[in-house]
């Protein structure tokens, strides 16, 4: 076979394969080729030599806000993709029904960088979330629109992974859990996952968690008091632990708002690990607290989550919760996205929403990315090295 692309020499960590081992992977037609040892390049495969970095299956953001343009919280998918190592972005419910189309057309059909949605029950999504207008979609019950949703999901399978839906005081108001059942009974239509936000009371972590289905995604899932996972005495609520047991996934979905280092270290110490790592990256919190999704993957390296796992929690898990196999894998046959990566050391400053500062020892740093079989970076990198 002839390959496009050889990515030659580095630490291949694919938890989809149980494979951490100094190998190559080589693309063709888009895909995954192979991976072994010394793979024989043609006269007009790329070859690059990523000796002494990592390569993983192309990160998958799980929570991200891309519809720039189109709303004031979305962020340039390209632009921050390239940097952050992530090849495919999800967004969550930054369009709804009702503008859904403009979405598609403008920005995710034109864009290099795979992305897919979930579709917010509401009308128009998250239409009013700036420095200067704060309005949770969620409050006014006149803008859920179950019908139109259930169509615009049932026409757009290709892009539309689930439905979302914001609630608590600053998304829902006075609604409460009124809009987490319409959605439930949009995603129980479509035959979907569902995502639900969650912030601060009402209602109650017990009263949302109790409501998800097999699938379902709690993002915001280890954020801080009120409305947090762990108890005073620093365990897990026994409704978190019930509904792991009956297949509900906790997602971080860091943000501007929503993760907390003293949740977090309750969690990692009970044995509770989120089943996916997400950056929730959007305008206002891009310039931190969260950055990017290789920072929050660098927040949990440092407490102390093995690579693996931190690796597996934005690959392999994340391809599972959006039921979409043929991501987060480097399988051959899987699509050809990839990541390089490398853990850097030394003493590094990190912050999550409350303002507490912890510094780390290790830093995973994101050297570029293959999306389709195709090495897709900014800038030549003296870390890897064309070696054709």
């Amino acid at each position: 076979m002839s390959f496009d692309l050889i990515l030659r020499g580095g630490r291949v960590i694919d938890p989809s394969q149980k494979l951490d081992a100094t190998t190559d992977v080589a693309f063709a037609g888009g895909k995954v080729a192979a991976i072994g040892a010394e793979l024989r390049a043609g006269a007009q495969t790329e070859v690059r030599d990523v000796a002494g970095l990592i390569v993983t299956p192309g990160l998958i953001d799980l929570h991200t806000h891309v519809y720039w343009g189109g709303t004031s919280l979305g962020i340039d998918a390209e632009e921050f993709c390239r940097t952050s190592g992530v090849t495919t972005s999800v967004d969550t419910g930054s369009a709804g029904p009702g503008n859904f189309a403009g979405f598609r057309k403008h920005v995710i059909e034109p864009s290099q960088v795979r992305i897919l949605a979930y579709l917010h029950v509401s009308h128009a999504g998250i239409f009013g979330f700036s420095n200067r207008v704060m309005v949770g979609e969620s409050e006014e019950l006149r803008l859920m629109d179950p019908i139109s949703a259930a169509e615009v999901a049932e026409a757009n399978r290709d892009l539309i992974v689930g439905i979302k839906v914001r609630v608590g005081r600053h998304s829902s108001g006075a609604s409460g859990i009124v809009p987490l059942e319409i959605a439930l009974e949009v995603a129980e239509q479509v035959g979907m996952p569902l995502m639900c936000h969650i912030d601060h009371p009402p209602p109650t972590y017990e009263e949302v968690v109790a409501r998800l289905r097999p699938g379902d995604v709690l993002t915001h899932a280890f954020r801080p008091f009120p409305n947090t996972a762990t108890t005073a005495q620093g365990t897990v609520k026994r409704v978190v632990l019930e509904a792991r047991d009956r297949g509900v996934l906790f997602d971080i979905g860091h943000g501007k708002g929503s993760f907390a280092f003293k949740t977090a270290r309750a969690m990692l110490a009970n044995g509770f690990y989120p089943d996916t790592i997400s950056s929730d990256v959007h305008a206002l919190c891009i310039n931190g607290p969260a950055f990017d999704q290789v920072t929050t993957m660098s927040k949990f390296l440092c407490m102390g989550m093995p690579l693996a796992d931190v690796v597996e929690a934005s690959t392999l898990n994340a391809a599972m919760a959006l039921r979409r196999p043929e991501l987060g894998s480097l399988k051959p046959g899987s699509v050809g996205d990839a990541t390089l990566v490398a853990v850097e050391e030394g003493r590094f400053d990190y912050v999550d929403v409350v303002g507490e500062h912890m510094t780390g020892d290790r830093k995973i740093a994101s050297k570029g990315v293959v999306i389709g079989g195709r090495w897709w970076h900014p800038k030549p990198s003296k870390e890897v090295r064309s070696a054709g």
